[in-house]
């Protein structure tokens, strides 16, 4: 059995222990929030709101909750490394933006920085709507509060993994974990199995797996042909029923 096919299997093993142990599941956490209309229309009457256009950056500030009422968001992060030049003097460096992820329509989301991380948010889609309150503000609506939190526990543990794929030696397992990590989880249905709604490029990709993108296009390449990926619209990335857990 091919290696990614255990990749797989410990997502699906993992998702599942992570559901059994958590008291809200998380696609109902996502419907009873975005079910909330008085949330967005308070913010909104105090000027909370904004509209984004496609890949416009998204200003954030320490303290604030954000809210996706529709669209999505993409999380970016990079690190400012120090570069030694003679042995006693140092310069310092930004690496590249490193794809951290998508966050969707009635989720929220925090923009947290320490140095010498850097995380940056973007509207992924064309006319993305955010909201933005305090986290004192949640206190008008106490059924609100531990939904958030409860999201916030389960993007930690798709955080965690992503760790796990992030671990695997072969490129070739960490391009399908992370495919269907996000496939699974923002997946929707169609005649060929599911297909990631959001389009993503090759370097976004590679960014996001630690490979190059030449590699990426090489591997996606060799997975259309043997039927294990599949693009739909030309563009938007799928893959079969079979490698997408919960079906």
């Amino acid at each position: 059995m091919l290696d990614w096919f255990r990749v797989i299997y410990e997502l699906i093993f993992l998702k599942a222990l992570a559901f059994m142990s958590s008291s809200v599941p998380f696609s109902e956490s996502f419907s009873t929030i975005s079910q909330q209309p008085e949330i967005f229309q308070w913010a909104k009457s105090h000027y909370r709101d904004r509209i984004f256009a496609k890949d416009e950056r998204i200003p954030s500030r320490p303290g604030l909750l954000y809210l996706v009422e529709s669209g999505a968001v993409r999380i970016t992060g990079k690190a400012q490394v120090n570069i030694e030049s003679d042995g006693e003097h140092s310069a310092s460096a930004e690496s590249e933006d490193v794809f951290l992820g998508f966050v969707g329509a009635g989720q929220p989301f925090e923009i947290v920085s320490q140095y010498p991380f850097k995380l940056s948010a973007y509207a992924h889609i064309e006319g993305t709507s955010l909201v933005w309150l305090y986290w004192q503000d949640l206190e008008r609506w106490p059924l609100l509060r531990p939904l958030i939190v409860e999201t916030f526990r389960y993007q930690y543990q798709r955080k965690l993994f992503w760790l796990s794929i992030l671990g695997q030696k072969r490129s070739i397992d960490r391009l399908m974990g992370f495919l269907a990590l996000l496939i699974e989880e923002y997946g929707q249905p169609c005649p060929d199995g599911y297909y990631l709604p959001y389009g993503l490029t090759h370097a976004q990709i590679a960014s996001a797996i630690g490979t190059t993108r030449v590699t990426v296009t090489r591997l996606m390449g060799k997975l259309k042909q043997k039927k294990l990926l599949f693009l739909k619209d030309d563009h938007l990335i799928g893959l079969p029923s079979l490698f997408i857990s919960g079906n």
